[in-house]
């Protein structure tokens, strides 16, 4: 019941927010010759929860570290909670101020202990005492559920527990926006669940999230709609019971195929 109850508050908070808090207009990206993003346009509603998926080499990463201007495009438009992006210098850092990442790799810093990791960024962004943020880190590496990890280092944690601790450091500084790029696929199998009931947990109290993934059963379960990218472009998009049952692109349905067939047989 929980779950369907903050569902619908989050989908009253994204009907009531009106304007989207991101808007991609026209999005166009080269690397050199090479067109890795073409004509992209996406709205996502404050509380939304997006998948991305699609094969490597799609644009899906580009796509989402373009909202926080981690690369930047050559043509089109990127506003981010009313921010314009793509006009340069000081819109970048309020940007991502608001904009939490998690990344494959789980970019620790590997001299700092995990709590220091986590206090780091809100006292030199956020401007808190070191008492204050550190309070602030425990609260949710409390939420990811691995408070006594504090004192040690990256090293002497799972994968899972280090990206644990990377979702825990990006709530420190409390976003508006989490972007997940592919958390879980540099885990092993036994340590993809605990992260992905995290990242549950936080669709749960509605916090807006795109997510770049393979897991297919975390998008049935969490997200409000499931876009599939296909070489640089969004081919289709739809909530994810009407995603699975019935792809309307032939391109969807072989990368269905491929995914779902290569899940049954692990």
């Amino acid at each position: 019941m929980a779950q369907t109850q903050s569902q619908s508050q989050a989908a009253g908070v994204a009907g009531a927010a009106g304007d989207p808090i991101i808007r991609m207009e026209a999005v166009n990206k080269w690397f050199g010759s090479f067109q890795v993003l073409t004509d992209i346009d996406l709205a996502v509603r404050t509380g939304e929860r997006i998948v991305i998926c699609g094969p490597s080499g799609s644009g899906k990463s580009t796509l989402i570290r373009c909202i926080n201007r981690l690369e930047t495009v050559q043509k089109g438009r990127i506003e981010v909670d009313g921010i314009e992006l793509t006009a340069g210098g000081k819109n970048v850092d309020a940007v991502r101020a608001e904009v939490g990442m998690v990344f494959q790799q789980f970019n620790l810093f590997p001299h700092l202990t995990i709590l220091q990791n986590c206090t780091l960024a809100p006292m030199r962004s956020r401007g808190m005492n070191k008492a204050e943020a550190e309070a602030v880190a425990m609260k949710y590496l409390e939420r990811v559920r691995i408070p006594e990890q504090a004192g040690k280092y990256p090293s002497q944690l799972s994968g899972g527990q280090q990206q644990r601790v990377a979702i825990a450091r990006a709530l420190c500084m409390s976003p508006k926006i989490m972007l997940f790029d592919e958390p879980t696929s540099a885990l092993d199998p036994e340590m993809v669940k605990e992260v992905l009931d995290t990242m549950i947990g936080l669709a749960e109290e509605g916090m807006t999230m795109l997510c770049v993934t393979h897991e297919m059963g975390f998008a049935r379960s969490v997200a409000d709609r499931v876009i599939f990218m296909a070489e640089g472009r969004i081919v289709e998009q739809a909530p994810p019971g009407e995603f699975f049952a019935n792809p309307q692109n032939e391109k969807t349905r072989q990368f269905l195929g491929q995914i779902l067939s290569s899940h049954q047989a692990h």
